[in-house]
């Protein structure tokens, strides 16, 4: 059996996933910190551990994400927009647009009939519009990442957000608080926020059924919830929606070595 590796550095977290025969054998995802290089040695060491086997049993190692420059050991340095396709294309060929909820920045692609990319738009920096708005809304309702989706769809009543971004969000929802607002229906308003700005970035793309949602927000319940009624459109969201892009990168190293077996 033959073995290959995908490693996506990203801003937020770094993930690893260690691959045979396009099935994933073992993945981890830790947080980036300051040190990319350091990220992508702990993550790729950490699930080769996972997986019982060392680097020598690894024939191709292909690297993608913002740091992915600083993996020395990788063979190949792929676009995260690329693997984010080829991963989501192999468990659910029928998908052509993908969003991408990512830690800094949200990514809307758009695929052809043989998984390719063919158009894509990022959010830009402003965290407005991706999962650290999640992030900056938990800390202020002093909940947990993992909570905030289940207190989401107890909402009755969702407050409406008159910003986009993060910063006066974070303003709005304290004011909100004192007015007496439940944590559930700001949550529940900060996800239909975030889903508005989704879709209208996927529009500007071009949307294109099936639809899937990726990236570390697609762990959310609240927020699948919260794009699928803003959108009108089921999303498919793959079992392990954050490492799309390393498991992607491992597919292409596959690719690379030939038949993986």
């Amino acid at each position: 059996m033959k073995y290959v590796a995908g490693v996506d550095i990203g801003a937020g977290f770094t993930k690893a996933v260690i691959v045979s025969n396009n099935q994933i054998v073992s993945g981890v995802v830790i947080p980036s910190g300051g040190n990319y290089r350091l990220a992508a040695e702990e993550a790729l060491d950490a699930a080769l551990k996972k997986a019982n086997l060392s680097r020598q049993d690894v024939v191709n190692i292909v690297a993608a994400g913002g740091g992915a420059a600083n993996a020395a050991f990788a063979d190949k340095v792929v676009s995260d927009i690329s693997c984010q396709g080829r991963a989501v294309f192999v468990l659910h060929s029928s998908v052509r647009t993908i969003i991408d909820v990512g830690d800094l920045a949200s990514k809307v692609s758009r695929l052809d009939a043989n998984g390719g990319t063919v158009a894509f738009l990022s959010s830009g920096k402003c965290a407005g519009g991706s999962a650290r708005i999640l992030q900056v809304i938990a800390r202020v309702l002093q909940v947990t990442i993992d909570e905030i989706g289940p207190l989401s769809l107890k909402s009755q009543n969702p407050v409406k957000f008159n910003t986009q971004c993060a910063v006066f969000a974070e303003t709005e929802a304290v004011s909100r608080i004192a007015e007496g607002a439940a944590k559930e229906d700001l949550l529940a308003g900060i996800h239909r926020a975030l889903a508005a700005q989704l879709y209208t970035l996927a529009q500007r793309v071009g949307i294109e059924p099936d639809f899937a949602l990726i990236g570390g927000g697609a762990r959310d319940t609240g927020l699948i919830k919260a794009i699928e009624e803003v959108s009108g459109h089921k999303f498919i969201v793959p079992e392990a929606p954050q490492i799309m892009a390393a498991f992607g990168a491992a597919i292409i190293a596959g690719e690379r070595t030939g038949k993986i077996s």
